[in-house]
């Protein structure tokens, strides 16, 4: 059976621990890989090679730094389909959403080649008698990366290429689930030139992220993942003197004015709950229609949802491939399963689906439930599937209110003509991420990606000017060079003297 092994100092380093995790293609059920889980002692091996490699990248000029990250934009897109069947081997997901998952965290690759932008730093002149005043950014040393199953090639490019660009090195812990996207980022890194131990991948479960929590020489940790875990890695971490950016759960609100296009609302609606078979922190999981729309809303999305192709990721009729495991298939059915018991009405139910040849996979039809109420299971939880809710509202105030009350806030949107609606909408919404007539409103790579309340723990948003910040610390120099021909001074106890 193939063996994903870490990724440390420039090459592969078998795994020592003698643990292993299976790795599952979703579409099958069946196991195709096993993944090396790092012990304590492999993870601190491999900070250790990053500390090193710090002493010199942390040096290194930024002409140096961007020649390496050009030559690596132009390997990943020459690679973009090799990274993709990854994907959709470990994953499970449809070719084409793999390939926008590349394609995003090129975005961030491409924002890094920038950097010299981001770090040219401010100086005042003659702020007092021959005084200057300059304000830098430096890099942290070894900083940390701990990333979901659901983006195994997005996420971790949208924290190390930045992290690096700014002259750190980076340890990344992927999802033991699809671990095999990691690793090939990081040997297109090697092969454009990236020296080595400045990327560096470890495989592993709990035992690993914990030994990256408390490392001593671990600066920073970012981390993209469930709330429940995004909350202990902030504790944990920040009690460990680190800094800290973890981006947590979502349940992602699309407000519908009874102005809106119906029709543009149904598609955006079907796109945002079910693309990546709703396994991603920015779906669309609750709808509220506002007024009497509600019941034409319902009708159109059922439609739409009814004619979505489900199948195998590497079929390119398939719009929608299986969930991660067959665990997660079966919580995803309990959530609809047990709605119509908590007055919900089960309009759609994607539960008991298989795929003629592969009935092993890991398989969920689309679900649609009307009528949801803000006490039930299914609105209450981030489900993490192709499950989207219908709630009702009878104005807008009542909508976002509603949706103010959720203890989430990372993206929502709202579908109206109106302007002045969407205007107030997007100062009155209580979240990091809105969407006007646009349901995913996922920000570009030069602006920053984060939620609010409960979605994230920590102060920096994820990549944009945020990430930058993260991944450096500012210094101010204070510099008085007397002129040539001036007299010494002599000694002087007061305070300085600025004016």
């Amino acid at each position: 059976m193939k063996t994903v092994n870490h990724w440390i100092g420039g090459k592969t380093v078998e795994g020592a621990s003698g643990n292993y995790g299976p790795v599952t293609d979703p579409a099958t059920g069946e196991v195709t890989t096993q993944v090396a889980l790092a012990s304590a002692a492999e993870v601190d091996a491999a900070v250790q090679v990053a500390k090193e490699a710090f002493l010199s990248w942390g040096q290194s000029s930024l002409a140096a730094r961007t020649k390496v990250l050009f030559a690596y934009r132009a390997l990943l897109d020459a690679n973009r389909d090799a990274i993709a069947e990854l994907i959709t081997a470990e994953h499970g997901k449809v070719h084409s959403d793999a390939l926008g998952e590349v394609a995003r965290g090129l975005e961030i690759v491409e924002l890094a080649c920038g950097i010299t932008t981001q770090l040219k730093g401010e100086l005042s002149t003659s702020v007092s008698n021959r005084v200057d005043v300059a304000a830098i950014r430096q890099p942290l040393g070894v900083v940390a990366g701990i990333t979901p199953f659901n983006f195994p090639a997005m996420v971790p490019m949208w924290m190390f290429p930045l992290a690096v660009a700014c002259g750190n090195t980076f340890i990344l812990k992927p999802s033991e689930k699809d671990p095999s996207a990691a690793n090939k980022l990081a040997e297109l890194a090697t092969e454009a030139g990236l020296p080595a131990g400045v990327l560096n991948v470890v495989h592993g479960d709990k035992v690993a992220v914990d030994a990256l929590l408390s490392h001593p020489d671990v600066a920073a940790v970012s981390f993209v993942g469930s709330t429940p875990i995004a909350r202990h890695i902030h504790t944990t971490a920040s009690a460990n003197g680190k800094r800290v950016q973890a981006l947590g759960g979502a349940k992602n609100h699309m407000l519908v004015l009874p102005d809106a296009d119906l029709d543009a609302a149904a598609d955006a609606a079907v796109s945002a709950a079910y693309g990546s078979a709703g396994e991603r922190c920015m779906a669309i999981s609750a709808v509220v229609a506002v007024g009497a729309i509600g019941d034409a809303l319902v009708e159109k999305i059922r439609e739409r949802a009814e004619k979505i192709k489900i199948g195998p990721g590497n079929d390119p009729a398939s719009e929608m491939g299986p969930l991660i495991t067959a665990a997660h298939r079966d919580k995803v059915a309990s959530y609809v399963k047990g709605a119509a018991d908590q007055g919900a009405e089960v309009v759609l139910d994607g539960t008991g689906y298989t795929v003629e040849g592969h009935e092993n996979g890991h398989w969920i039809g689309l679900s649609l439930l009307d009528h949801v109420k803000t006490d039930s299971d299914a609105y209450r939880d981030e489900i993490f599937g192709p499950v989207l809710c219908v709630l009702r509202a009878e104005t807008y105030e009542e909508g976002v209110a509603l949706i103010n009350a959720s203890p989430f806030g990372n993206g929502t949107a709202i579908f109206t003509r109106d302007g002045g609606a969407a205007r107030r909408f997007q100062l009155e919404i209580q979240a990091g991420m809105v969407g006007v007539n646009v349901p995913i409103p996922v920000p570009v790579g030069y602006h920053s990606f984060g939620g609010w309340k409960d979605s994230l723990f920590g102060d920096h948003h994820i990549y944009g000017n945020d990430g930058v910040h993260f991944y450096t610390r500012g210094k101010v120099v204070t510099t008085r060079w007397p002129d040539p021909s001036e007299d010494h001074a002599g000694v002087d106890l007061g305070f300085p003297r600025n004016h």
